[in-house]
Order: structure tokens, then sequence, then C-alpha cells
């Protein structure tokens, strides 16, 4: 039994580390206009930014389609492949996975086993991590799923955008009715909720404030948890911001596992430039140093 791990780019992995991962990364398609770019293949992350910000007309995303993903079995069973699973964006945000869902049962060649993440970007990527960790010690998709869906449980997430009216625009975001008062005039404080939809959850005066208000919500996660956690950096474009939190974060805890991770083109398209997020799950690769 031959099992392989398949995402997207919103995973923000690059395809060398992909490859180092023996992970298969399908790109996501951004357009701006009329033109079409693949993720980290055709557009890199400082060009979407540069992009975003230079060009009137906003750009938009089209999920990869199924007749892409079975171009990638057939690479993978021609390859020796039993069976794959793949682990993608949330299905909150994305119709991919439902579309998925309904398309495994016609794959012949290879057995498809579709993951709900129920988040994006550095959870995501984490999860695969895991997989491919897994699938290298030697376990099949039927080990391996449970697990996912453990480690699944102990993500945490807090993102805080500039604004909202990249969301707004793009619908990816529940809870509007939530929102009191002009949100557009603070930091809004947003999350994953447990069916993976993006919700607004608080809001902050100042990018200090809202970092606070993450590390309050990381430290009653820890608190509450019998195994370590690790915590995650997420930065859209604001390397210096997220140098910045990296530090503190060290200086509160010098044993902590500390993550940096950036937003790339299909997250951005729906977040716009300079969101920052905390994102937090348990620490596996500690724990199994520790065994």
């Amino acid at each position: 039994m031959k099992t392989a791990v398949l995402t997207d780019s919103a995973s923000s992995f690059t395809p060398a580390e992909a490859e180092a991962m023996n992970v298969i990364m399908l790109p996501i398609t951004v357009i701006f206009g009329d033109q079409e770019y693949l993720e980290n293949v055709t557009i890199t992350a400082p060009e979407f930014y540069r992009r975003l910000h230079d060009e009137e007309q906003l750009p938009t995303t089209a999920q990869i389609t199924m007749h892409q993903m079975q171009e990638a079995f057939d690479q993978l069973s021609t390859a020796g492949y039993d069976e794959v699973i793949c682990i993608n964006l949330s299905s909150g945000i994305t119709t991919f996975y439902e579309n998925l869902c309904a398309y495994a049962p016609t794959v012949t060649n290879i057995k498809v086993y579709p993951f709900d993440t129920k988040i994006a970007s550095a959870g995501e990527a984490d999860l695969v991590r895991y997989a491919a960790y897994l699938v290298e010690q030697g376990e099949h998709a039927a080990e391996i799923l449970p697990k996912l869906a453990d480690l699944r449980q102990t993500i945490g997430l807090d993102f805080i955008v500039d604004n909202l009216s990249h969301l707004l625009r793009t619908g990816r975001i529940s809870n509007t009715s939530a929102l009191i008062g002009n949100l557009l005039q603070v930091k809004p404080m947003l999350t994953f909720d447990e069916a993976g939809k993006i919700i607004v959850d608080g809001k902050e005066r100042t990018m200090r404030r809202a970092f606070a208000h993450a590390l309050k919500d990381f430290d009653q996660a820890q608190a509450a948890a019998d195994y370590p956690l690790q915590i995650t950096v997420i930065d859209g474009n604001v390397p210096e911001t997220a140098a910045e939190w990296v530090t503190q974060l060290q200086e509160r805890d010098s044993q902590l596992t500390i993550i940096q991770s950036h937003l790339g083109p299909t997250l951005g398209v729906h977040t716009g430039e300079g969101v920052m997020g905390l994102l937090w799950s348990r620490d596996w690769r500690r724990e199994l140093k520790e065994k």
C-alpha cells in the first residue's frame, strides 16, 4: 500500500518545500483582470502584494478544478500510489471540499480521501506536515485520518485585518450581522468557527491591543491543554510586525516552538495586505522528541 499526500497552495508552501516532503501541491489560480496566474508558480507573494497595491482592479481567485485533480490522480496512480489523502482549504470558505467529496467516488485508479481542514494557511500546512510525517513512518489513510482530526481539534487562531473590505467583497466572512458600529475604523479580530467559517470574534483599536488579545486567547488555550503547544506568527506582507511579534513571544517563553508563515496570494485576495495572525496547535514534533 502506497499513500500520497496532496494539498493546495493556500497552505503557503513553496513548490520546493512541498517536494522536500514528497507532497503534491496544486496551485490555486489568482486572477487580475483578464490575466490568470498560478500561486507560487507564475506569481509570487511579493509580486502579488505589489500588484494589489498598485492596480485599481482588485484580484479574484478560481479554485482547483476536478479536471486538475484527476490529472494529479492519474500521475499518482502511474507512479504506483494506491491512495491519496487530500488536505485542502476549509469547507467553510470554499466549495472545493464538497466538490471533491462528490467527485471522489468516481475516481477508479486511486482511492481518494478528502480531509476538511476547517482552517487555512499555517493551520492547513501543519496538518499536511503531520500527514507527510505519518506516511514516512509507514502509516496509511485509515490510520492517518483520525490522527489528523485529533490535531485539527487542537488548532486555534486569531487573525487581524486592517479592515473587512476584502473579506466582505469576496464573501468569505460569515457573521456580518455581528458587526457593531463601523468596524472598518478598528482592527477586526477574526477566527474560524467549528464549521470552518471565518467569523468576527472581537475588535481592537490598535494592532498592539489586537496582539495582546490574541496572546490572552493563546494563554487560555495553553493553560487548558494537557499537551505542549506550538505557535505560528502569520503575516500578510508585514515582515517588520511579524519580527516584533516573534521577538515578544521569545521573550515570554524561550521554550516555546515558534514558527513563521507568510500569507500567500490566494488568501491575500480575501484579506488584503497587512493581516497578522497567531495560530497555535499541539506541538506534535516536541511530543515525538520527548517520547
